[in-house]
């Protein structure tokens, strides 16, 4: 974060607090007009555990589960989870401009989660029944003893 990279911090608070909330605003009419739905979001290990250099990132993603859990105590018939993968293979990340940070992120990859554990996550929330709301799933690779993602 002493790198001060404002428009990285906005990129991040726009991409993944305000895209949330706008894709919320997209689905919960249709849903609530409908009288069912399932909103699900991905968050991060991140916002469960802060690391070094990904404060900003972290706190983005902790929002996530404060709108999603909000969200969750409001709705009475639409379900809603979050998922929070630990680091998974993605074109994510790959921008970053703070050297340290990116040290830290490739490091990191080592340990990546495969897409298809994160699309079995989601498939598994939503073959659930009905009145079956699964509200938070963590995933992480067993690889990733020792670390906080």
């Amino acid at each position: 974060m002493n790198a001060l990279k404002t428009d990285e911090w906005d990129s991040i608070v726009d991409i993944n607090i305000k895209g949330v909330l706008n894709g919320i605003a997209a689905v919960l009419p249709l849903m609530e007009a409908q009288g069912s739905g399932h909103i699900i979001s991905t968050a991060s290990t991140g916002a469960h555990a802060v690391g070094g250099q990904f404060g900003v990132y972290c706190a983005s993603k902790y929002a996530v589960c404060a709108i999603m859990e909000g969200l969750r105590q409001e709705m009475s018939k639409i379900r809603v989870t979050t998922i929070s993968p630990g680091v998974t293979e993605s074109e994510l990340g790959h921008d970053i401009t703070v050297a340290d940070t990116a040290t830290a992120v490739k490091q990191l990859r080592s340990i990546a989660l495969d897409t298809n554990a994160i699309a079995n996550a989601v498939l598994y929330t939503i073959n659930q029944p009905a009145d079956v709301d699964v509200n938070e799933m963590i995933i992480r690779s067993v690889r990733s003893a020792g670390h906080a993602f």
